[in-house]
C-alpha cells in the first residue's frame, strides 16, 4: 500500500505528534508498505528519507502551547506537488483542524483520506468560530480515529460526526530492553518536557520540591528537555538548587535509559493533553509513575491502577504523594509490574494493525487519492496549480 501521512508540526520540534507519526511511518515501513510523510522543515532540518518537506514553519499559538505551523500559497502548492508525485492509495491527516498542512491537504485531495485528532479542548473558541471554514475539508474525510476518549469528546462537540478511538503507540520493547544508567539511580526523581511550557507542569514540582528534600534530603530532580534553566529554578530556595539536576535535550536512546533508571516518574501536567505518550513510555520502561489527574492521564493510567495519581496543581498533594512512594519501594515495585502490563495494549503490534484496519476499510473498492480538481475550490482556497 502506498501511504501519505501528513504531520501539522515542523519536525526538528519535538512533540507527541511528531513522534507518533515518525514511529507510525516506520512501523509501516517495517511492514512492506511504501510510506511518504509531509512536514514543515527548516532547510538545515536533517530529514529521513520517508519526510517530505513543506518548507519553514512559523510559531503559532495553539491549544495552550506554541505550535510551529506551515500554511499559505506556497504550503497549498507543496501540497498539491507531494499529492501528484505519491500517487497514494490513502492520505492519513493527523490534526486537520489546526492552520498547516491538515487542513490544506483536506482541501487539495480527493479519495481515501482518514484523519487522526489529537486534540482534546472542551472549550475551544476557536474550533467553534472556524466550524463553517472546517466543515468542506472534514466532509472530505473518510474515517476519523480519536487518540483518546477525550479527543473524540472535543471532536464530537465542536465539529460533529464520530470517530474510532486509537491510542498513540509505543515500541514498548524499545523501552523495556534500555539499559539503566547508574548516574541517574538513587533517589531520583524524573521530568521530561519542554521547561519553558507551563502546561508540561514543572512550575507545579518545583514548587513541591522543597517539601520533598525536607522529607527525603538525598533526593535528585533530573530534568529533560529544552527551556531557561535558570528561570525553572529561580522560585527554589539557593540551598536547593543544587538538588536539580538539568540533562538538556535527550536522545531516544538515553530518554529510555532516562525512564529506565529513575525511582518514579512525575509527570504534573496542567492541561491541554488528549493522551499522555511520555506516560506510555515511562509504563514501557517499568518506571513507577505519578501523574496529575487530568482525564487524559487518568486514561492511560487505568484510572490509577497502573500509576498514581494526584490533584492537578496541587503541589502539596503532589508533595506528599512523591514522598510516600519514595519511602516505599514494594509500592513502587507493584506500580512498575501493572504498568509494564498494562501498557502492552500501547504496543505499535496493536496499534499499528488497527490503523491499518482503517486503511483498509477505506480503500477498498476505491480509486487512489488525487488533487482535488474543481476550479471553485482551488480558487477559494488558493490551490491553483504552480
Amino acid at each position: 500500500m502506498r501511504i501519505g501521512i501528513v504531520c501539522p508540526y515542523s519536525w526538528d520540534v519535538p512533540g507527541g505528534v511528531q513522534f507518533h507519526i515518525r514511529d507510525l511511518a516506520e512501523y509501516f515501513i517495517r511492514l512492506g508498505h511504501e510510506v511518504s510523510v509531509l512536514a514543515p522543515a527548516d532547510d538545515d532540518t536533517p530529514l529521513p528519507p520517508y519526510v517530505v518537506s513543506a518548507g519553514r514553519a512559523v510559531p503559532v499559538p495553539y491549544n495552550g502551547s506554541v505550535a510551529r505551523l506551515n500554511f499559505g500559497f506556497l504550503s497549498a502548492a507543496r501540497v498539491r506537488r507531494w499529492l501528484h508525485d505519491g500517487a497514494f492509495d490513502v492520505v492519513h491527516i493527523h490534526e486537520p483542524t489546526s492552520p498547516s498542512l491538515g487542513l490544506l491537504t483536506c482541501w487539495a485531495a480527493q479519495g481515501p483520506i482518514v484523519a487522526t485528532f489529537h486534540t482534546s479542548n472542551p472549550r475551544s473558541r476557536a474550533m467553534i468560530a472556524a466550524y463553517s471554514i472546517l466543515q468542506a475539508a472534514l466532509e472530505k474525510i473518510s474515517a476519523r480515529i480519536a487518540v483518546s476518549e477525550y479527543a473524540r469528546r472535543t471532536l464530537v462537540e465542536h465539529l460533529g460526526g464520530d470517530a474510532v478511538v486509537i491510542p498513540n503507540g509505543v515500541d514498548v520493547g524499545f523501552f523495556a530492553r534500555a539499559e539503566p544508567n547508574p548516574e541517574w539511580q538513587g533517589d531520583t526523581i524524573g521530568f521530561i518536557g519542554r521547561i519553558d511550557e507551563p502546561r508540561k507542569g514543572l512550575p507545579v514540582l518545583m514548587k513541591a520540591l522543597p517539601k520533598i528534600l525536607a522529607a527525603r534530603p538525598q533526593t535528585r530532580l533530573l530534568v529533560a528537555g529544552r527551556g531557561d534553566e535558570k528561570e525553572a529554578v529561580e522560585t527554589l530556595p539557593a540551598e536547593l538548587r543544587s538538588r536539580v539536576e538539568f540533562l538538556g535535550m535527550v536522545s531516544d536512546e538515553d530518554k529510555a535509559r532516562f525512564l529506565r533508571s529513575v525511582d518514579l516518574y512525575v509527570a504534573p501536567n496542567t492541561g491541554g493533553e488528549s493522551f499522555g505518550i511520555i506516560l506510555v513510555e515511562a509504563l514501557s520502561a517499568g518506571a513507577p509513575v505519578l501523574a496529575s489527574d487530568l482525564d487524559a492521564f487518568a486514561q492511560v493510567l487505568d484510572q490509577g491502577a497502573a500509576g498514581e495519581l494526584f490533584t492537578n496543581e496541587d503541589a502539596d498533594a503532589l508533595a506528599e504523594a512523591a514522598v510516600r512512594l519514595l519511602a516505599d519501594p514494594a509500592r513502587r515495585g507493584e506500580l512498575s509490574e501493572r504498568g509494564s502490563m498494562h501498557v502492552r495494549r500501547f504496543d505499535w503490534s496493536t496499534v499499528g494493525a488497527d490503523i491499518l484496519s482503517v486503511y483498509e476499510t477505506v480503500t477498498t473498492g476505491t480509486a487512489a487519492v488525487a488533487a482535488d480538481e474543481r476550479p471553485g475550490l482551488r480558487a477559494r482556497f488558493g490551490l491553483a496549480r504552480d
